[in-house]
């Protein structure tokens, strides 16, 4: 028989973003379910984030190092491929959650490992792994925490050619010898510079005119010229016509009618919600599609259901959806005590503001690639009267001594009429641990005479900050 159980909060998915969501409305007295199909821990933990960054520390390191007088000789061979994997299947937990459930029972949070659906508003079924279901009904709030899924295009061949997605590139048990990767966004760029490094002949197959079109241009152009130097054959402007395997081997057909042999083929072209089957449709919501919410995460007409991290499309980035997982935590336990929500609160712990105009990002590839708020395109683009500052970070004395022929470039985006930075971006070997200075300054809409009083210390790569602002006011 099944039995119907009672929470204050039900949350479907248990990656990062339902366990931080758990996390808060337990620490708020909620009681909470929390339902996941796969591995507590989710695709940041055991397909993307972590093991990703594993495969690719080594890579940046020894690029790093190999730009360094007096370590270069030290480090001119390869890279042990095998102690590489063997580290990144030990970051990802050998692909076992005991101790990520361990934590999440910890905080007094239900853990129910099985198919979450809505069955109703506030309702949901759980169907576990031995065919047993549970009800489960949820007194204030569902929240949908699902993340999203790789997309493959329609195209000829595909779906019998075995490629594979993001989670085949960061899982793989050995580097193949011919690898194809089609996409040239982060994903794409990542494992095209991990399995290079690797052992791998990669080609880049990327349909647009640039590497990474999300960010500044002069980001792409970097990434592409160092993997060129590594390598890699990357060509832009170029689009696969049909895909055909034929036992070990994968033959990529470009339009031009190129055919090009590889073992194995990474598309890394999209991601997609995981939305398809959880029953949306029970409370008239359009199943496989994104759910577009307000800044509390709430879902629009639907004063009980929430949608956070990648789910919601707003931003497909870990961190921020485990902020986006902190306010609607705090939403949802303010709603549950009657405490009216303040989107101008003094810390605006129900608004996720910054998904609109100051989200981090960094790319792992050798230059590094960060960046944090508008790109000069998306600037104008939102109307504002902007003007960029573009500086030379290898002219700064801390990356003169950071690596011998250090190749980098940062560019500031500031809106005229506040003097505040909308934008800023940073290329080069470690500037991924800038990009905090540079979330600060726009988060917190600096005005550009409080950041002349920022002094950076010397000599570091932080340093570009002194020479973004002379360049500025020289104007």
């Amino acid at each position: 028989m099944t039995e119907t159980t009672e929470y204050d909060v039900v949350v479907l998915g248990a990656g990062p973003v339902g366990e931080n969501v758990a996390d808060r409305t337990r620490a708020a007295g909620l009681s909470t379910a929390v339902v996941e199909n796969e591995l507590v821990g989710g695709e940041c933990s055991y397909w993307a984030c972590m093991p990703s960054k594993a495969l690719l520390r080594p890579v940046i390191a020894r690029a790093d190092a190999r730009r360094t007088p007096g370590l270069a000789a030290a480090v001119r061979g390869p890279l042990d491929t095998r102690a590489v994997l063997s580290h990144r299947d030990e970051v990802a937990a050998h692909w076992k959650d005991d101790g990520q459930v361990g934590w999440l029972e910890s905080t007094g949070a239900r853990f129910y490992r099985g198919h979450g659906r809505l069955a109703g508003p506030r309702r949901v079924t759980v169907t576990g792994p031995d065919g047993e279901t549970h009800v489960l009904t949820a007194r204030q709030a569902v929240a949908v925490c699902t993340g999203s899924r790789a997309v493959l295009p329609d195209l000829p061949g595909l779906a019998d050619a075995k490629p594979w997605t993001s989670r085949e590139a960061t899982s793989a048990d050995r580097a193949p010898g011919r690898l194809v990767v089609v996409g040239g966004g982060v994903v794409g760029v990542e494992m095209a510079t991990a399995w290079q490094h690797l052992g791998s002949q990669v080609t880049l197959l990327v349909r647009g005119d640039r590497l990474l079109p999300r960010m500044e241009p002069f980001a792409g152009e970097l990434v592409a010229e160092s993997l060129r130097e590594a390598g890699a054959d990357v060509r832009t402007g170029t689009s696969v016509r049909s895909v055909a395997r034929a036992g070990d081997t994968v033959t990529v057909t470009l339009d031009n009618g190129e055919r090009i042999e590889a073992d194995e083929l990474l598309i890394a072209t999209g991601r997609a919600p995981r939305t398809d089957d959880l029953g949306l449709d029970t409370v008239g919501l359009p199943q496989g599609d994104w759910l577009p919410v307000d800044d509390s995460l709430r879902v629009e007409g639907h004063p009980w259901l929430y949608a956070v991290g990648d789910v919601n499309h707003r931003a497909l980035l870990t961190h921020q959806g485990k902020y986006q997982a902190r306010i609607a935590g705090a939403a949802i336990a303010a709603r549950a005590q009657g405490v009216p929500i303040l989107e101008t609160d003094r810390w605006g712990a129900h608004a996720a503001t910054a998904d609109h105009a100051a989200v981090p990002q960094v790319v792992f590839t050798d230059p590094e690639a960060a960046a944090a708020g508008l790109t000069l395109a998306e600037a104008e683009a939102a109307g504002h009267r902007v003007r960029a500052v573009d500086y030379d970070i290898a002219s700064v004395s801390g990356a003169y001594l950071y690596a011998e022929g250090y190749r980098g470039r940062a560019r500031m985006v500031v809106d005229l009429d506040r003097e505040v930075v909308l934008g800023v971006t940073f290329v080069g070997p470690g500037v991924g641990e800038l990009i905090h200075s540079a979330t600060i300054a726009v988060a917190g809409e600096v005005p550009l005479e409080r950041l002349w009083h920022a002094v950076p210390s010397y000599p570091t790569i932080s340093e570009v900050w002194l020479r973004l602002l002379e360049a500025y006011r020289q104007g």
